[in-house]
C-alpha cells in the first residue's frame, strides 16, 4: 500500500478550464487526497503581473473557442455566457440568476452570503498561499513543491504520482536551472 500523498487542487470557478478539469480528479489514486483550494484567478494574475486570457482579444478568442471544442471532445456539457465570468451560460450578473443559483446551492440569505467577509477573507488567504508557492494559473495541482498547471498537465501529474523519481533525472533537474533567455521591460 503506498503512503497517502497530499494534493491541493487550486482553482477559481471564473476558470473554464477548472471546469474542464475538475472530472478528472476522479483518475487520482487512491492515496492521492485531494484539498480544493479556491483563489482568485484576478489575484494570481495580479501578483505576477500578468493579464488574464480574456483581456487579450485574440487570446480570449481563441481560448472561448478552445474551451467549447475542448468540452465536444470531452463530453462535457458547455455554453459560453452572455458575458465573463462563467457559470453554466447565465449572466451572474443577473440578480435573478443569482437568486436561481443560491437556491441550487441551498444559500438561504443571499445578501448576507455575498457579504460574508470571512469568505471573502478565506479566498484572499488561499490566493496568498497560492501565490507563495508559485501558482500562477488555474487549476493547478499542488503535489509537494511540484505544480502541474492546466487542465491538460494532468496526465503529467498522474505520472508523477505513480513514478516521482522519474521527475528527477538529469534532464528534468536541468530544467530547474535554466538561465532566463531574454527579459522585457515593463
Amino acid at each position: 500500500m503506498q503512503e497517502e500523498v497530499k494534493v491541493s487542487w487550486v482553482f477559481d470557478v471564473i476558470s473554464p478550464f477548472a471546469y474542464l478539469a475538475f472530472p478528472q480528479l476522479s483518475r487520482l489514486p487512491a492515496h492521492a487526497s485531494v484539498g480544493f483550494v479556491p483563489v482568485l484567478f484576478a489575484g494570481l494574475l495580479q501578483h505576477f503581473g500578468q493579464l488574464g486570457p480574456a483581456e487579450i482579444p485574440s487570446k480570449r478568442r481563441f481560448t472561448y473557442r478552445f474551451v467549447l471544442w475542448r468540452a465536444r471532445q470531452l463530453g462535457l456539457p458547455m455554453r459560453m455566457p452572455p458575458a465573463h465570468p462563467f457559470r453554466e451560460g447565465r449572466d451572474v450578473a443577473d440578480p435573478a440568476v443569482i437568486a436561481a443559483l443560491a437556491g441550487e446551492l441551498g444559500v438561504a440569505d443571499v445578501q448576507a452570503a455575498v457579504d460574508d467577509n470571512t469568505v471573502k477573507q478565506h479566498l484572499r488567504d488561499n490566493t496568498a498561499w497560492a501565490s507563495a508557492r508559485g501558482v500562477f494559473g488555474v487549476p493547478t495541482l499542488v503535489i509537494g513543491k511540484e505544480l502541474f498547471w492546466g487542465h491538460d498537465a494532468f496526465d503529467m501529474a498522474l505520472e508523477y504520482l505513480r513514478h516521482p523519481d522519474a521527475f528527477r533525472d538529469p534532464d528534468m533537474q536541468a530544467a530547474d536551472t535554466l538561465p532566463i533567455g531574454a527579459t522585457r521591460k515593463r
